[in-house]
């Protein structure tokens, strides 16, 4: 078998001539194609990565912001919580003592209603008691209790002092010689009796006053010995007025 090194030398001209037709027409622009479509791959992932990252920014911000709501909400929540606690116990404060003073000063008008009811009721009390007291003294008013009062007012006499003795006599009014009734027989008596312990003779005039329930009073314009019932029973009603 022989071989022709002439055919096999235009074959692979031909075939050369083939590859170099293919590159320059086939091969670059392929080449081209690709490399342009990798280009733009590149270039779209870039856009992608790009788009990417700017999504987990944008992620991390909304994520940021959330916890940052989030957190502040819980400050809120707190702080109306605590404003809430505080109010509830300020209001409840103040309606304890609101109460309080409303309680005591309840207590303070019950004592002084009590005071006062007291009061009236030991006045009446003592009012009723010194009237029936004045009228059993009534029953007891006679010539020995007539002539006990007169001793009395002769030994009230004698103690006066000099001053209100002398404003006795110095009266230019006459002096009264007041009883519960008219004097009657015992007038003279009386008048003896008195200008004796007065050490001088004034002039009297007796009145009748049946208020007195029992006993002899000297009256002036400006003086008053009292010596009767009467004066005894208003000191024991002062007395039971005060100490109520």
């Amino acid at each position: 078998m022989t071989i022709d090194f002439w055919g096999l030398g235009l074959q692979a001209v031909n075939v050369l001539i083939l590859v170099w037709i293919l590159s320059r027409v086939f091969w670059r622009p392929v080449a081209a194609a690709i490399t342009r479509r990798q280009e733009a791959a590149q270039k779209m992932i870039g856009s992608a990565q790009a788009m990417r990252e700017k999504a987990d920014e944008a992620y991390a911000e909304v994520t940021e912001a959330r916890a940052n709501i989030k957190a502040e909400r819980v400050a809120l929540l707190e702080t109306a919580k605590a404003e809430a606690e505080a109010s509830a116990k300020a209001t409840l404060a103040n309606a304890q003592a609101r109460a309080e003073e409303m309680r005591k000063a309840a207590e303070q008008s019950i004592h002084k209603q009590t005071l006062s009811a007291q009061k009236a009721h030991a006045a009446h009390a003592s009012e009723l008691s010194l009237k029936i007291a004045g009228k059993l003294l009534e029953h007891l008013n006679g010539p020995t209790a007539q002539s006990a009062f007169l001793a009395q007012l002769v030994d009230a006499i004698t103690r006066m002092s000099d001053v209100d003795r002398a404003a006795l006599l110095s009266s230019q009014s006459t002096i009264e010689v007041v009883a519960p009734e008219n004097i009657g027989t015992d007038r003279d008596a009386i008048v003896k009796a008195i200008h004796k312990a007065l050490g001088a003779e004034p002039e009297l005039e007796f009145v009748a006053d049946p208020a007195l329930i029992g006993g002899l009073e000297l009256r002036s314009t400006h003086f008053v010995l009292r010596n009767s019932w009467q004066a005894d029973l208003t000191q024991v009603q002062k007395a039971v007025t005060d100490a109520a």
